[in-house]
């Protein structure tokens, strides 16, 4: 008996290295639990072109939108642990939702990360009817609404959410929050006037910050951007503590084997080493990762760290969703 087990786990072994030596044999898609067009989506498309290089088959981007992103994560969640779904989110999806959804997946448990991708500051913007032309008056002016201001955002629990609330508690200031399918359509919304503001990754928002269609007032890192270093930080307009850093991340099934965890890892970081990548995510407003963050691990750590620091306030600030 115990040899007809060994011989069925040595079968299974084999079965599983021959599967990850000839991975991959087919198109892989990249699950963005937002709307097409926003900075998620924009990030995947750029990444998911190069990866196709190295990879030698095609790699496309699906759109996936809902409850904050929590539906697109969901999807991917369920799919073969074969490599060829993978899960792109950021520290709303894979950390936030966590503390504001009723799940049916756990974000750790349940999957194995890839990679630790660029970063996104948010930064604060309105629509250019509001009055004010500093961070300071711009808190005067949302103080002064006799109803609370219009704040876009991509869903309960999202990092444009996240960001509100986090604005609410360092300000004083009370909003009044507009859900959509992705910080796209909300742009979208602000540029006609319809919302008042948006604390948004500044990826999503940069583009329409240099056309003039809105107003920047401060980013939430703690330095300048050098892509648009006219735009003071939080702190050197009068508010601390006010610094918040959207990162995304790669994920696949849990139970992918570690050698197609490799491949994509593998992918991944050539195409953030490709100069031409690099200029097209830093145009957009995007910190690379630090080198020596691109280790499946240091994704895991990263999420884990922020689950740590995030749920409290979240929590704090009773953003629940069913």
């Amino acid at each position: 008996m115990k040899a007809a087990w060994a011989a069925l786990f040595a079968i299974l072994t084999f079965t599983g290295a021959a599967r990850a030596d000839d991975y991959p044999s087919r198109p892989i898609t990249i699950i963005v639990p937002f709307a097409a067009g926003g900075p998620s989506d924009a990030m995947a498309r750029v990444l998911a072109e190069r990866m196709r290089t190295p990879l030698g088959q095609p790699v496309v981007v699906e759109n996936v939108t809902g409850a904050g992103g929590s539906i697109g994560v969901g999807r991917a969640v369920q799919s073969p642990p074969d490599g060829y779904t993978i899960s792109f989110g950021h520290l709303g999806t894979h950390v936030a939702n966590g503390a504001v959804y009723k799940l049916k997946y756990d974000l750790v448990a349940d999957l194995e990360p890839v990679v630790l991708l660029p970063s996104n500051p948010m930064i604060v913007v309105s629509k250019n009817a509001v009055p004010a032309t500093s961070l300071k008056e711009l808190i005067e002016w949302l103080k002064s609404r006799s109803s609370p201001p219009t704040a876009g955002t991509a869903g309960a629990g999202s990092g444009s959410h996240i960001a509100g609330v986090y604005f609410e508690s360092v300000s004083g200031i009370k909003l009044q929050y507009v859900p959509y399918r992705g910080t796209a359509p909300a742009l979208n919304d602000l540029i006609a006037g319809q919302i008042d503001i948006i604390v948004d990754q500044t990826s999503n928002s940069i583009a329409q910050v240099r056309a003039g269609t809105i107003r920047a007032y401060a980013i939430t890192d703690s330095k300048r951007l050098s892509s648009a270093p006219d735009i003071p930080t939080a702190e050197e307009a009068g508010l601390k503590g006010f610094n918040m850093t959207l990162w995304s991340g790669m994920w696949v099934p849990k139970g992918t084997p570690k050698e197609i965890v490799a491949k994509l890892n593998a992918a991944a970081v050539d195409a953030l080493n490709d100069p031409a990548v690099r200029k097209q995510l830093e145009n957009q407003g995007l910190e690379m990762t630090p080198k020596d963050q691109l280790a499946p691990e240091a994704l895991g750590t990263r999420q884990k760290a922020e689950i740590a620091k995030w749920w409290p306030i979240i929590k704090a600030a009773n953003i629940k969703v069913d």
